[in-house]
């Protein structure tokens, strides 16, 4: 009798996780595109070329692809809606999604916080808070065209004409743009809390290298 509880605990927690790992992994995947090209954009790209400024548009609209993530938890209340045990849900269906989230926001606020390295870089700093506060707003016009309108990011270019006469019509509706306005909120929040983290993080790494590096000076200076 255990034995056939066991086999079905865990038959019903295979099929819990896997139910979404198809969409998540497309989503992650999606997710990790902005990061990437972050990277090379603002941190190994010097030159701003014809290909860096290709590379920023593509950044730019596939950036609303890592938030886009957290609107994914209606997934996560339709698979608990089915009945699956607490402990599944607990143990199995839950920390996926945690995961999940964790990768495409926290790939959103590495982006932009790599943007923000670029700027300060070149001089730009005191344009950071600006810039943040557009690619939230951005993010959450591509949120809300992605969740409700099902445009994809590769629309931009496929059906330019038909994307933008759909955004200007909705930012000009009450409904849409107060939708817009909460996700922008939402961005704007946790992307503050997460990116003290970060920064938390990296700075720690560098005092970290600091020490060290000081460490082998001393001990070098010891030797000679």
């Amino acid at each position: 009798m255990k034995s056939i509880l066991s086999q079905t605990l865990l038959s019903n927690s295979v099929q819990a996780f896997s139910r979404s790992l198809r969409l998540m992994t497309w989503n992650s995947f999606l997710a990790l595109i902005p990061l990437a090209l972050s990277f090379w954009l603002f941190r190994f790209q010097k030159n701003r070329d014809l290909l860096w400024w290709v590379g920023l548009l593509v950044f730019i609209a596939f950036l609303p692809n890592a938030p886009y993530v957290l609107t994914d938890i209606i997934h996560l209340i339709d698979i608990i809606r089915d009945g699956y045990s607490i402990w599944i849900i607990t143990l199995v269906i839950i920390p996926q999604y945690l995961i999940f989230i964790f990768i495409g926001f926290g790939s959103y606020v590495l982006s932009i916080v790599n943007l923000g390295y670029y700027l300060h870089r070149n001089k730009l700093g005191k344009f950071t808070l600006i810039v943040e506060f557009t690619i939230h707003a951005l993010s959450a016009i591509g949120i809300y065209l992605g969740r409700f309108k099902r445009f994809n990011s590769w629309d931009f270019v496929t059906q330019p004409q038909i994307l933008a006469q759909t955004t200007i019509e909705d930012l000009a509706d009450k409904k849409p743009l107060l939708v817009i306005f909460v996700t922008f909120i939402v961005l704007f929040v946790l992307y503050w809390l997460m990116k003290q983290v970060v920064l938390s993080i990296i700075f720690r790494l560098r005092y970290k290298r600091t020490l060290q590096a000081q460490m082998a000076e001393k001990q070098e200076s010891v030797l000679l």
